[in-house]
């Protein structure tokens, strides 16, 4: 019996799989470890297969077409009604077999290695963002308590944190000092690495075609550009700019 679509839920280790004929006979239900996975792909024909969207599902995507296979992605939220019994690899494999095969279902495009790489500076862009400013308001927040107030604004914040690594030490405890340098040398260390950040992500939207486009777009620059092109790999599966802001949330 040809095998004409499969189900593949991904794991850490043990992949499940789950293949059907075109009469929807089940043909093949096996676990697969990581490193069989390829192979196993690589010595059936050509057939449809489905994969619930996740982190890794982009690289497994990009392997199996690579072998001639017709992948598609779905939201794992779209899978969840196809899964008739209780939450097993194999009931989640069988669930993504039969969806990825239905007429409404929605699919997720597939995106490149470059666009993954762009997304990955973007997820340490924000989260460095997020630490600086933990670290800026635990400095205002403690040197508030011996009466130093650190007007407003980062720009200031980060000044009056260069000024006490280089010694300028405000009249605080020695115990505080310590604590508040150790603070102002983190906050000056991560603002240098956002900064580099920053450089590569203009680097990178210089060198893209559609971020390029993009930045043409009143009030849209080079962090939003690079995200945008990123992230929507094919623009035509909006039907609108509405569907568009929605899927954005």
């Amino acid at each position: 019996m040809e095998i004409t679509t499969i189900g593949l839920d991904l794991a850490k280790r043990v992949f499940q799989v789950h293949a059907v004929d075109a009469a929807g006979a089940v043909v093949i239900r096996k676990a697969l470890r990581r490193a069989q996975v390829l192979g196993f792909f690589g010595n059936l024909p050509p057939c449809l297969v489905g994969i619930e969207a996740c982190g890794t599902s982009h690289h497994w995507a990009r392997e199996l077409i690579r072998l001639g296979h017709e992948v598609r992605l779905m939201p794992p939220a779209y899978v969840k009604p196809y899964v008739k019994r209780g939450k097993t690899d194999a009931a989640d494999a069988e669930a993504i077999c039969e969806a990825v095969t239905r007429p409404t279902m929605r699919f997720v495009a597939v995106k490149s290695r470059e666009q993954q790489a762009a997304l990955s500076m973007h997820r340490t862009r924000d989260l460095l963002v997020k630490q600086r400013t933990q670290l800026v308001n635990m400095m205002r927040g403690l040197l508030a308590e011996f009466g130093i107030d650190i007007p407003q604004g980062l720009e200031r914040a980060l000044l009056m944190a260069r000024q006490i690594v280089d010694g300028d030490v405000p009249n605080v405890p020695a115990e505080a000092v310590k604590i508040i340098g150790t603070l102002s040398q983190q906050a000056l260390d991560i603002h240098v690495r956002l900064r580099e950040i920053d450089r590569d992500l203009l680097t990178w939207q210089r060198a893209n075609d559609v971020a390029c486009r993009l930045m043409t777009i009143p009030g849209i620059g080079p962090v939003g550009a690079t995200a945008l092109a990123a992230s929507v790999t094919d623009p035509h599966q909006f039907r609108s700019g509405r569907q568009f802001a929605a899927w954005l949330g």
